[in-house]
Protein backbone atom coordinates (compact mmCIF):
# COMPACT_ATOMS: atom_id res chain seq x y z
CA UNK A 1 0.00 0.00 0.00
CA UNK A 2 0.78 3.54 -0.98
CA UNK A 3 0.52 4.45 3.12
CA UNK A 4 2.68 2.20 4.28
CA UNK A 5 5.30 3.11 1.67
CA UNK A 6 4.86 6.67 3.21
CA UNK A 7 5.27 5.86 6.49
CA UNK A 8 8.70 3.55 5.70
CA UNK A 9 9.59 7.22 4.08
CA UNK A 10 8.52 9.53 6.62
CA UNK A 11 10.54 6.91 9.39
CA UNK A 12 13.64 6.85 6.97
CA UNK A 13 13.49 10.95 7.04
CA UNK A 14 13.37 10.90 10.52
CA UNK A 15 16.26 8.53 11.13
CA UNK A 16 17.86 10.41 8.84
CA UNK A 17 17.38 13.93 10.38
CA UNK A 18 19.39 12.86 13.87
CA UNK A 19 22.43 11.70 11.43
CA UNK A 20 22.98 14.34 8.94
CA UNK A 21 22.06 17.92 10.26
CA UNK A 22 18.55 18.48 8.89
CA UNK A 23 19.27 16.75 5.77
CA UNK A 24 17.40 13.79 4.45
CA UNK A 25 17.47 11.38 0.71
CA UNK A 26 14.76 9.65 -0.47
CA UNK A 27 15.96 6.70 -3.29
CA UNK A 28 13.80 4.92 -5.62
CA UNK A 29 14.90 0.94 -6.12
CA UNK A 30 14.18 0.56 -9.63
CA UNK A 31 17.03 -0.72 -12.09
CA UNK A 32 16.77 2.68 -13.59
CA UNK A 33 18.18 4.35 -10.74
CA UNK A 34 21.49 3.16 -11.44
CA UNK A 35 21.34 5.45 -14.50
CA UNK A 36 20.40 8.98 -12.93
CA UNK A 37 21.79 11.55 -15.36
CA UNK A 38 22.05 15.36 -15.43
CA UNK A 39 21.06 15.27 -18.89
CA UNK A 40 17.27 15.11 -18.46
CA UNK A 41 14.84 13.32 -20.67
CA UNK A 42 14.79 10.04 -20.21
CA UNK A 43 13.54 10.01 -16.29
CA UNK A 44 16.16 9.11 -13.55
CA UNK A 45 16.57 12.26 -12.69
CA UNK A 46 18.03 13.70 -9.36
CA UNK A 47 16.19 16.60 -7.83
CA UNK A 48 17.00 18.92 -4.71
CA UNK A 49 13.87 20.13 -2.53
CA UNK A 50 14.56 22.63 -0.47
CA UNK A 51 11.97 23.29 2.24
CA UNK A 52 11.54 26.11 4.64
CA UNK A 53 12.68 23.82 7.92
CA UNK A 54 11.44 20.28 8.17
CA UNK A 55 11.18 20.56 11.86
CA UNK A 56 7.36 21.32 11.54
CA UNK A 57 4.16 19.21 10.65
CA UNK A 58 3.49 21.03 7.72
CA UNK A 59 6.17 20.62 6.48
CA UNK A 60 6.63 17.10 6.87
CA UNK A 61 3.00 16.87 5.34
CA UNK A 62 4.52 18.75 2.54
CA UNK A 63 8.05 16.09 2.35
CA UNK A 64 5.18 12.97 2.63
CA UNK A 65 3.58 14.30 -0.55
CA UNK A 66 6.80 14.41 -2.45
CA UNK A 67 8.47 11.34 -1.24
CA UNK A 68 4.81 9.79 -2.60
CA UNK A 69 5.02 10.95 -6.41
CA UNK A 70 8.70 9.48 -6.43
CA UNK A 71 7.92 6.53 -4.85
CA UNK A 72 4.69 6.22 -7.33
CA UNK A 73 6.82 7.08 -10.33
CA UNK A 74 10.57 5.35 -9.56
CA UNK A 75 11.69 5.28 -13.03
CA UNK A 76 10.97 9.02 -13.47
CA UNK A 77 12.92 9.73 -9.86
CA UNK A 78 16.23 8.20 -8.89
CA UNK A 79 16.52 10.36 -6.01
CA UNK A 80 14.93 12.93 -4.18
CA UNK A 81 17.20 15.13 -1.95
CA UNK A 82 14.76 16.63 0.98
CA UNK A 83 16.98 19.43 3.45
CA UNK A 84 15.69 22.14 5.46
CA UNK A 85 16.84 24.31 7.99
CA UNK A 86 16.43 23.99 11.51
CA UNK A 87 13.40 27.15 11.82
CA UNK A 88 11.65 29.46 9.04
CA UNK A 89 13.96 32.26 10.29
CA UNK A 90 17.44 30.05 9.95
CA UNK A 91 18.19 32.40 7.02
CA UNK A 92 21.73 31.62 6.33
CA UNK A 93 21.24 28.18 7.04
CA UNK A 94 18.67 27.92 4.44
CA UNK A 95 21.23 29.92 1.94
CA UNK A 96 23.89 27.38 2.25
CA UNK A 97 21.66 24.13 1.58
CA UNK A 98 20.86 26.35 -1.73
CA UNK A 99 24.42 27.06 -2.56
CA UNK A 100 25.78 24.00 -1.98
CA UNK A 101 22.99 22.26 -3.81
CA UNK A 102 23.33 24.38 -6.78
CA UNK A 103 26.70 23.92 -6.95
CA UNK A 104 26.03 19.90 -7.77
CA UNK A 105 25.84 19.26 -11.49
CA UNK A 106 24.48 15.80 -10.77
CA UNK A 107 20.85 17.51 -9.94
CA UNK A 108 18.63 17.91 -13.12
CA UNK A 109 16.61 20.83 -10.86
CA UNK A 110 15.55 22.78 -8.27
CA UNK A 111 12.52 22.88 -6.06
CA UNK A 112 12.47 25.35 -3.22
CA UNK A 113 10.35 27.22 -1.25
CA UNK A 114 12.25 30.21 -0.22
CA UNK A 115 12.89 31.90 3.39
CA UNK A 116 13.79 34.95 1.45
CA UNK A 117 12.77 34.89 -2.03
CA UNK A 118 15.09 37.85 -2.62
CA UNK A 119 17.94 36.86 -1.66
CA UNK A 120 17.23 33.28 -3.50
CA UNK A 121 16.42 34.88 -6.57
CA UNK A 122 20.18 36.11 -6.36
CA UNK A 123 21.28 32.69 -5.77
CA UNK A 124 19.24 31.05 -9.21
CA UNK A 125 20.22 33.72 -11.16
CA UNK A 126 23.26 32.31 -12.91
CA UNK A 127 21.92 28.47 -12.83
CA UNK A 128 20.91 26.93 -16.46
CA UNK A 129 18.99 24.08 -14.37
CA UNK A 130 15.17 24.11 -13.98
CA UNK A 131 14.14 25.67 -10.54
CA UNK A 132 10.65 26.20 -9.23
CA UNK A 133 9.07 27.73 -6.49
CA UNK A 134 6.62 26.03 -3.94
CA UNK A 135 5.12 27.95 -0.84
CA UNK A 136 6.44 30.80 -1.94
CA UNK A 137 7.07 32.25 -5.04
CA UNK A 138 10.55 33.67 -6.31
CA UNK A 139 10.50 36.80 -8.00
CA UNK A 140 13.04 35.65 -10.86
CA UNK A 141 12.73 35.07 -14.52
CA UNK A 142 14.91 31.85 -13.42
CA UNK A 143 11.84 30.29 -11.39
CA UNK A 144 9.79 28.55 -14.03
CA UNK A 145 6.81 27.86 -11.99
CA UNK A 146 4.92 28.41 -8.93
CA UNK A 147 3.16 25.44 -6.81
CA UNK A 148 1.32 26.34 -3.42
CA UNK A 149 -1.43 28.08 -1.96
CA UNK A 150 -2.63 31.62 -3.16
CA UNK A 151 -1.87 33.17 0.26
CA UNK A 152 -3.67 36.11 -0.23
CA UNK A 153 -6.99 34.51 -1.66
CA UNK A 154 -7.32 32.10 1.03
CA UNK A 155 -6.11 34.46 3.81
CA UNK A 156 -9.30 36.73 2.68
CA UNK A 157 -11.82 33.16 2.79
CA UNK A 158 -10.29 32.98 6.64
CA UNK A 159 -11.27 36.30 7.47
CA UNK A 160 -14.49 36.69 5.99
CA UNK A 161 -15.65 33.23 7.41
CA UNK A 162 -14.27 34.41 10.78
CA UNK A 163 -16.60 37.80 10.63
CA UNK A 164 -19.59 35.49 9.73
CA UNK A 165 -18.32 33.35 13.15
CA UNK A 166 -17.93 36.62 15.17
CA UNK A 167 -21.21 38.14 14.03
CA UNK A 168 -23.12 34.64 15.37
CA UNK A 169 -21.19 34.68 18.58
CA UNK A 170 -22.68 37.99 18.88
CA UNK A 171 -19.92 40.85 18.55
CA UNK A 172 -21.15 44.42 17.75
CA UNK A 173 -18.17 45.84 17.18
CA UNK A 174 -16.03 43.42 15.27
CA UNK A 175 -12.13 44.24 14.96
CA UNK A 176 -9.67 41.91 14.14
CA UNK A 177 -5.69 41.61 15.13
CA UNK A 178 -3.50 39.72 13.50
CA UNK A 179 -0.61 37.18 15.40
CA UNK A 180 2.24 37.44 12.36
CA UNK A 181 4.33 35.65 11.19
CA UNK A 182 8.43 36.54 9.79
CA UNK A 183 8.07 40.16 8.98
CA UNK A 184 8.99 40.71 5.63
CA UNK A 185 8.54 36.85 4.47
CA UNK A 186 6.73 36.77 1.42
CA UNK A 187 4.01 34.65 2.33
CA UNK A 188 3.48 36.56 5.45
CA UNK A 189 2.69 39.72 3.81
CA UNK A 190 0.75 37.84 1.40
CA UNK A 191 -1.59 36.41 4.23
CA UNK A 192 -1.66 39.84 5.43
CA UNK A 193 -2.98 40.98 2.95
CA UNK A 194 -5.84 38.95 2.62
CA UNK A 195 -6.80 39.03 5.79
CA UNK A 196 -7.24 42.87 6.01
CA UNK A 197 -9.35 42.42 2.72
CA UNK A 198 -11.55 40.38 3.71
CA UNK A 199 -11.97 41.60 7.53
CA UNK A 200 -12.29 45.17 6.07
CA UNK A 201 -14.95 43.96 2.58
CA UNK A 202 -17.22 41.89 5.56
CA UNK A 203 -17.67 45.43 7.58
CA UNK A 204 -15.00 44.33 10.16
CA UNK A 205 -12.47 46.95 11.70
CA UNK A 206 -8.22 45.39 10.75
CA UNK A 207 -6.32 46.99 13.46
CA UNK A 208 -3.19 47.48 11.35
CA UNK A 209 -0.69 49.33 13.91
CA UNK A 210 -2.01 46.31 16.45
CA UNK A 211 -0.56 43.50 14.21
CA UNK A 212 2.21 41.12 16.58
CA UNK A 213 5.44 39.67 14.68
CA UNK A 214 5.99 36.50 16.18
CA UNK A 215 8.24 34.69 13.99
CA UNK A 216 6.15 31.99 13.36
CA UNK A 217 6.65 30.58 16.85
CA UNK A 218 4.47 29.50 19.37
CA UNK A 219 6.14 30.31 21.96
CA UNK A 220 5.98 34.88 20.72
CA UNK A 221 2.38 34.04 19.91
CA UNK A 222 1.90 33.86 23.39
CA UNK A 223 3.48 36.59 24.82
CA UNK A 224 1.84 38.61 21.62
CA UNK A 225 -1.42 37.29 23.32
CA UNK A 226 -0.65 38.89 26.51
CA UNK A 227 0.42 41.89 24.97
CA UNK A 228 -3.14 42.00 23.15
CA UNK A 229 -5.11 41.06 26.07
CA UNK A 230 -3.39 43.74 28.02
CA UNK A 231 -4.37 46.35 25.65
CA UNK A 232 -8.26 45.15 25.02
CA UNK A 233 -9.01 44.27 28.77
CA UNK A 234 -12.78 43.70 27.09
CA UNK A 235 -11.69 41.95 24.57
CA UNK A 236 -11.45 41.55 20.57
CA UNK A 237 -13.76 39.83 18.46
CA UNK A 238 -11.01 38.04 16.19
CA UNK A 239 -7.95 37.12 16.49
CA UNK A 240 -6.03 35.74 13.16
CA UNK A 241 -2.41 34.03 12.89
CA UNK A 242 0.02 33.58 10.10
CA UNK A 243 0.12 29.72 11.32
CA UNK A 244 -1.88 27.16 13.09
CA UNK A 245 0.64 26.66 16.21
CA UNK A 246 0.38 30.69 16.76
CA UNK A 247 -3.26 30.63 16.37
CA UNK A 248 -3.76 27.69 18.88
CA UNK A 249 -1.32 29.47 21.48
CA UNK A 250 -2.90 32.34 21.31
CA UNK A 251 -6.28 30.80 22.02
CA UNK A 252 -4.84 28.82 24.59
CA UNK A 253 -3.43 31.73 26.47
CA UNK A 254 -6.80 33.38 26.09
CA UNK A 255 -8.47 30.71 27.61
CA UNK A 256 -8.92 31.50 30.92
CA UNK A 257 -9.68 35.45 30.03
CA UNK A 258 -13.53 36.09 30.49
CA UNK A 259 -13.32 38.61 28.19
CA UNK A 260 -11.88 36.49 25.24
CA UNK A 261 -14.86 33.62 25.44
CA UNK A 262 -16.50 33.85 22.53
CA UNK A 263 -13.30 35.73 20.73
CA UNK A 264 -12.53 34.00 17.16
CA UNK A 265 -9.60 32.33 16.79
CA UNK A 266 -8.43 32.12 12.89
CA UNK A 267 -5.54 29.78 12.35
CA UNK A 268 -3.28 29.32 8.84
CA UNK A 269 -2.44 25.73 7.61
CA UNK A 270 -4.85 23.06 8.51
CA UNK A 271 -2.89 21.21 10.84
CA UNK A 272 -3.74 17.83 12.11
CA UNK A 273 -2.94 19.65 15.44
CA UNK A 274 -5.13 22.36 14.64
CA UNK A 275 -8.05 20.33 13.22
CA UNK A 276 -7.75 18.51 16.62
CA UNK A 277 -8.08 21.89 18.32
CA UNK A 278 -10.86 22.65 16.36
CA UNK A 279 -12.69 19.90 17.42
CA UNK A 280 -12.02 19.95 20.98
CA UNK A 281 -13.13 23.89 21.09
CA UNK A 282 -9.05 24.80 21.34
CA UNK A 283 -9.38 27.13 17.64
CA UNK A 284 -12.19 28.12 16.14
CA UNK A 285 -10.98 27.67 12.68
CA UNK A 286 -8.32 27.49 10.12
CA UNK A 287 -7.66 28.09 6.42
CA UNK A 288 -6.40 24.99 5.41
CA UNK A 289 -3.45 24.46 2.81
CA UNK A 290 -3.26 21.29 0.46
CA UNK A 291 0.25 20.78 1.95
CA UNK A 292 0.25 17.16 0.57
CA UNK A 293 -0.49 18.06 -2.99
CA UNK A 294 1.94 20.84 -2.81
CA UNK A 295 4.47 18.04 -2.03
CA UNK A 296 3.56 15.84 -4.54
CA UNK A 297 2.83 18.44 -7.63
CA UNK A 298 5.80 20.36 -7.27
CA UNK A 299 7.38 17.18 -7.99
CA UNK A 300 5.29 16.25 -10.70
CA UNK A 301 5.64 19.59 -12.14
CA UNK A 302 9.40 19.42 -11.95
CA UNK A 303 9.42 15.90 -13.82
CA UNK A 304 7.20 17.26 -16.73
CA UNK A 305 9.69 20.10 -17.02
CA UNK A 306 12.64 17.73 -17.45
CA UNK A 307 10.70 15.70 -19.33
CA UNK A 308 9.34 18.26 -22.13
CA UNK A 309 5.82 17.96 -21.15
CA UNK A 310 3.27 20.65 -20.51
CA UNK A 311 3.77 22.68 -17.02
CA UNK A 312 3.14 26.02 -15.03
CA UNK A 313 1.74 27.53 -12.42
CA UNK A 314 -0.31 25.22 -9.36
CA UNK A 315 -2.79 26.56 -7.10
CA UNK A 316 -3.52 23.76 -4.71
CA UNK A 317 -6.29 25.36 -3.02
CA UNK A 318 -7.69 26.11 0.32
CA UNK A 319 -10.47 25.29 2.53
CA UNK A 320 -11.63 26.62 5.93
CA UNK A 321 -11.46 23.76 8.33
CA UNK A 322 -14.98 24.22 11.04
CA UNK A 323 -16.11 22.07 13.55
CA UNK A 324 -18.15 20.55 11.13
CA UNK A 325 -15.24 19.58 8.73
CA UNK A 326 -12.20 19.20 11.05
CA UNK A 327 -13.00 15.33 11.41
CA UNK A 328 -13.11 14.76 7.73
CA UNK A 329 -9.71 16.60 6.94
CA UNK A 330 -8.19 14.24 9.86
CA UNK A 331 -9.30 11.37 8.20
CA UNK A 332 -7.11 12.66 5.23
CA UNK A 333 -4.35 13.10 7.43
CA UNK A 334 -4.77 9.20 8.55
CA UNK A 335 -4.05 8.41 5.28
CA UNK A 336 -1.12 11.15 4.28
CA UNK A 337 1.17 10.04 7.50
CA UNK A 338 0.18 6.09 8.07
Amino acid sequence: MKTKRLLAALMAGSLMLSMAACSSDTSASSDSGDQASSDGGDGGYRLSMILKTNSSEFWKVIQAGAEAYVEDHPDLVSELSIKGPPSETSYQDQINMIKTDLSDDTFDGYLIAPLQSESVASLIADTEKPVMAFDTDIDSDKCLAFIGTGNKEAAKQGALAAVEAAKAAGWETIQCIEIAGVQGDATNTARMEGYAEGITEAGGEWLADDVQYADATATKAVDAMNGIMGRYPDGVAIICSNNDDMAIAAARTAASNPAYENTIFLGFDGQKSACEAVLSGDLTMTAAQNNFDIGYKAVENMVKCLQGEEYGDVDTGTEIVTADTAQDRLDRFAEWLS
